[in-house]
């Protein structure tokens, strides 16, 4: 039997937890149809999930479709929990994208229909709630065509829409599909069979239905079955998978949510440092205690102790690189009791693990801890995780926008082993110039690899990343070359009685001591410009409100880039998004709608923001020496 990875991924609300339990329910896995509002669907386990009715959790459940089994994936719809979209689209085999019939094709729709024709990964559009007032059917195929892709092929005729009796049918447009598939075309011109209708990266097959009623998806269940491709994969292949999620157990073990995409793996097989002491793997409506887990499968693992989401398990072409932009915002988390600093630090740390892009940042001096965001209601389930699953109750800081720094020329700075003002016992020279956006941070070798110990250069690479996450004004530098220029240490002096003597010999703490303040000097001599988050953004305004709106954006610092009777477009920096969200109904009647989504980066217009740094400062040698030096016991000049 066929296996078939499904990806269920929608805007919020336009009901894609709902067609899940529609599909679990059409395979007989459930006897009931579970209810969002009453929070007893299959899929939204968590508490907070079932009282607040959003997904912010993926999960999988398995079940057999006609000669196919579907491991089906029900993601979050919600954008402040786009990164857990993220995690599962490397995954997938097909997707269904939902979009409302009432709605239509809301932002983030769009930001996931991009995405999925990017990876072309073969997408089923479903348009839901066809049963509901203020459904449309042409409307919305207009909209699709217009704002998704124009490749669409509608699969369904809807009858009553609109109503509670309303009935979907089957029916191809065929015109629409000889417009994009050349062999339909050529059939029609010379009056031959038609081929079958097909389904890829570029042309979506559109279904109708309405996933409480069941209108319509039997015809659903019947492309997912047809048109969408199964797994590949050799069992008997080199072990290649990746881990997109990571649980924690009922006892607090980690557990590591795995998609082989090529051979076997056992229990009691390594797996880097650890050894799989588990595996369930995910079938008939739940999960199934194996001894291995195969190619096309998905499963649970136990035993992964050090296991990261996004880690590769065995060898694969590709790793799993990022679709979405990183978070753009940042709180600090504050314990409400003092003694419970600890706990909340070492909550966050799991969570952390659950979900890497909130990006943990220490402050030591301040005892705070800070996270990343997406946005507001990410910040609120942050707050009730913690209550309901630590018992923890805090308090956020004033949100805040995460900037970055880019480089605006090269600099280089060198300190000399035994060489004053140096009191490290190495030679660091380093040069910095600026990297394309978007390639990281890379690190080369312009000395002889074998002048001096292969941990010596680890610790200064390790040292020169960890280094760049706070630049001259406290932001993350994300794109930069660096070169090491200069290098040298001191080998292992021992005295008579052949004791080792660490004040006369190079050590790896040397290394990552003075690098710090080698790359900020040579930082300060390239200069850095602070960049904010820009985000794309799209108004549908009613008539004649336009020219109340504009002034508006102009005081938010946005840039329109087009503007018609009914829609303006442009850029607007993310700090302001939430506010002209806020203003925007009070300019338009309560009719405007705005779609937003990160675009880039840009040079901040006035001054420059800071960000208050963590940890030893080596922009201040003098502060930064005294702390280090009485550490670590290095000589003081």
């Amino acid at each position: 039997m066929s296996i078939l990875n499904l990806g269920i991924l929608a805007h919020v609300d336009a009901g894609k937890t709902s067609l899940t339990e529609r599909l679990l329910h059409t395979a007989g896995v459930i006897d009931r149809l579970g209810s969002v509002d009453d929070g007893s669907t299959q899929t939204d386990t968590l508490d907070l999930e079932r009282r607040r009715g959003i997904t912010i959790k993926s999960a999988v459940v398995s079940f057999r479709l006609r000669d196919r089994t579907v491991n089906l994936i029900d993601t979050p719809g919600h954008p402040d929990f786009i990164a857990e979209v993220e995690r599962v689209l490397g995954v997938l085999d097909g997707a269904v994208l939902v979009v409302s019939a009432v709605e239509g094709v809301q932002a983030q729709t769009r930001v996931l229909a991009r995405t999925l024709h990017r990876l072309r990964i073969p997408t089923l559009i479903f348009v839901n709630k066809v049963d509901r007032t203020g459904a449309r059917f042409d409307g919305v195929l207009d909209e699709i065509a217009a704002r998704l892709s124009p490749a669409i092929v509608p699969m369904s005729r809807v009858d009553g829409l609109g109503g509670r009796d309303v009935r979907v049918r089957p029916g191809v447009d065929l015109l629409r599909l000889a417009d994009h598939d050349d062999e339909v075309l050529a059939a029609f011109v010379e009056e031959r069979p038609l081929p079958p209708v097909r389904v890829h990266d570029r042309v979506h097959p559109v279904y109708f239905g309405s996933a409480i009623t069941g209108a319509g998806v039997d015809d659903l269940v019947d492309g997912i079955t047809r048109l969408l491709p199964a797994a590949t994969g050799d069992a008997e292949g080199t072990p290649a998978g990746t881990v997109f999620k990571v649980d924690r157990g009922p006892a607090g073990e980690k557990l590591a949510y795995l998609r082989m995409f090529e051979g076997t793996l056992r229990v009691r097989d390594t797996a880097g440092p650890d050894r799989i002491t588990g595996i369930e793997v995910f079938a008939d409506g739940a999960t199934k205690t194996r001894d291995a887990i195969r190619a096309g499968e998905i499963g649970r693992l136990r035993g992964l102790g050090s296991v990261r989401i996004g880690d590769a398990l065995g060898v694969r072409e590709k790793a799993v690189q990022p679709h979405f932009a990183p978070p753009s915002l940042e709180t600090a988390v504050l314990a409400s009791r003092r003694a419970e600093r600890g706990a909340l630090h070492a909550a966050l740390t799991e969570l952390a693990e659950q979900d890497p892009l909130i990006n943990l940042r220490q402050d030591d001096e301040r005892q705070e801890v800070y996270v990343s965001l997406y946005g507001e209601v990410q910040k609120e389930v942050v707050e009730a995780t913690l209550a309901e699953q630590y018992g923890l109750t805090v308090t956020f800081r004033e949100t805040t926008t995460i900037c970055v720094e880019r480089l605006a020329g090269v600099g280089e700075a060198v300190e000399f082993n035994q060489v004053d003002p140096n009191p490290f016992l190495a030679t660091v020279g380093l040069r910095v110039a600026p990297a394309a956006p978007g390639s990281g941070v890379s690190f080369g070798l312009g000395v002889e690899l074998g002048s001096m110990p292969a941990a010596f250069f680890a610790a200064v690479e390790q040292t020169v990343r960890e280094t760049l996450r706070q630049g001259l004004h406290g932001w993350s530098v994300p794109d930069c070359a660096v070169t090491m220029t200069h290098s040298g240490y001191s080998p292992r002096q021992s005295h008579s009685h052949a004791i080792f003597d660490k004040s006369m010999s190079s050590t790896g703490a040397d290394f990552r001591l003075l690098t710090p303040l080698v790359l900020m000097t040579a930082l300060r001599r390239a200069g850095t410009v602070v960049h904010e988050p820009i985000h794309a953004f799209r108004a549908e305004v009613p008539p004649g409100t336009v020219p109340a709106v504009l002034p508006v954006l102009a005081r938010l610092g946005a840039v329109p880039l087009s503007t018609g009777p009914a829609e303006i477009a442009g850029e607007i920096p993310a700090a302001r998004v939430h506010e002209l969200t806020r203003r925007l109904p009070a300019l338009t009647r309560g009719e405007g709608v705005l779609e937003s989504a990160f675009a880039r980066y840009a040079p901040v217009r006035g001054p420059a923001p800071s960000r208050e740094r963590t940890g030893p400062d080596p922009l201040d040698r003098k502060e930064y020496l005294l702390r280090v030096v009485r550490r670590t016991g290095a000589r003081q000049t």
